[in-house]
């Protein structure tokens, strides 16, 4: 193993595993951390971890737990993933994984770039944008668990860290690899460990990439990872061959906990046209709605059902004022969980989720433990096999298009979306 990956939730995962898979390095997403050795064949490693949103001193163990797995399989470098909108509170967790990462890889100048412009996140002068809009005014602010409400990731990330937090800027990065790895030697010499990467291309996150060759660590969103699998090649490390991979056809479901606008609008969209259930969360939380009742309605339907506790954000709140935040999440992850082992019971063959959360709560309770990377549904999401009869789709609440249950289902079969 070349590459050694940490992502601190599953839809990111599959997402950084998707951009490695494409850029031609043979890929594998672990969910938790493994017991054996991998595949000697295996050039890049994903360890996902649900650990975005627990503590940040657990989320720091299990992370130091994944390196050292990932480094008894022999790489040579480490990433960090996190999400694309930096999903965090001043408390934790990106930072103090971040630190405790540096610290065990004895990485002193370590990129700090979720950028995706793929998926319309870029960063300029420290600030991150999703599309045209800042990340505090994209609908990220009403996160239920990671409210983003400052756009500048040098100050969200500076109260979570024991360093000092740097930037390279956008006139930097455009001038080339050669011009970033100076940029990024001088923020070191001025005492910053942590260092805010400007990128608004492709491009960019190719020099970055090419600056980064001889680099411990590296952290940021998937498109950090585009332009570090030319480094192996260049040294002739990659085998060229390619994953193998092939649909499902069979019953399918979906089930969205996302709150994000772009998932509410999917899911608007979708209900027109198909069966669609409203998950109230209220109903789950005083035990007033079953799995077992939501999944004998899902195995009951034809075409592609959906069940969705996907609300407006005012919704959400009230739902968190009267129960606590904590405890609404932990009670609709296990629903979700149970819902999944039943669909897969009742013969669900392809299974869609949307919303990391949600997904990370179907891949635990589904005891998934190996996927393999096939084709991309839509930028940042590839399809998965999770078993001899079982394919998945894992959808980060903010991506895909208007229609991408339909676009899911059709790859998952094993047949080309439009």
């Amino acid at each position: 193993m070349l590459l050694g990956c940490i992502g601190d939730d599953f839809t990111g995962s599959s997402d950084l595993s998707n951009t490695l898979a494409k850029q031609g390095m043979q890929t594998v997403q672990y969910t938790g951390i493994p017991t054996s050795n991998a595949d000697p064949n295996v050039e890049a490693g994903v360890v996902a971890l649900k650990s975005r949103s627990i503590p940040a001193k657990q989320a720091v163990q299990q992370s130091l737990e994944a390196l050292h797995w990932l480094q008894a399989q022999g790489c040579q470098q480490f990433l960090f993933k996190y999400c694309s909108t930096f999903d965090s509170t001043p408390k934790g967790n990106i930072g103090p994984v971040c630190d405790a990462l540096a610290d065990a890889l004895e990485a002193h100048r370590v990129i700090v770039c979720p950028a995706f412009p793929g998926t319309g996140r870029s960063i300029y002068q420290g600030h991150l944008f999703v599309n045209d809009v800042l990340l505090s005014e994209s609908g990220m602010e009403n996160h239920p668990l990671t409210p983003m409400t400052d756009p500048d990731i040098r100050r969200c990330l500076a109260p979570q860290t024991k360093y000092g937090v740097g930037h390279v800027a956008a006139a930097d990065v455009r001038q080339g690899p050669q011009a970033i790895i100076a940029a990024l030697e001088q923020q070191q010499n001025q005492g910053n460990r942590l260092i805010v990467v400007d990128a608004t291309s492709d491009g960019d996150l190719l020099d970055i990439g090419t600056a980064a060759t001889d680099l411990a660590l590296i952290t940021g969103g998937s498109g950090i990872a585009l332009g570090l699998p030319e480094n192996f090649r260049r040294r002739g490390l990659l085998t060229g061959d390619t994953n193998q991979w092939f649909g499902q056809e069979g019953k399918c479901a979906i089930l969205s906990g996302s709150c994000s606008n772009a998932t509410r609008a999917q899911v608007a969209l979708h209900s027109k046209s198909n069966p669609s259930f409203e998950i109230e969360a209220a109903q789950v939380i005083e035990n007033q709605l079953s799995a077992a009742t939501l999944s004998d309605w899902l195995l009951s339907q034809s075409g592609l059902p959906l069940a969705y506790s996907s609300a407006d954000p005012d919704i959400v709140r009230q739902v968190q004022q009267q129960f606590g935040r904590q405890h609404a999440a932990e009670k609709l992850e296990a629903f979700f969980a149970d819902v999944a082992r039943h669909l897969l019971a009742g013969g669900v063959e392809r299974l869609i989720t949307a919303g990391g959360e949600t997904s990370g709560a179907v891949i635990e309770g589904l005891a998934l433990k190996t996927l393999e990377i096939g084709p991309e549904i839509a930028p940042g999401v590839p399809a998965l096999r999770a078993g001899d009869n079982l394919v998945i789709a894992l959808k980060s609440g903010n991506f895909g298009g208007p229609t991408f249950f339909d676009d899911a289902a059709t790859t998952l079969s094993g047949q080309a979306h439009d």
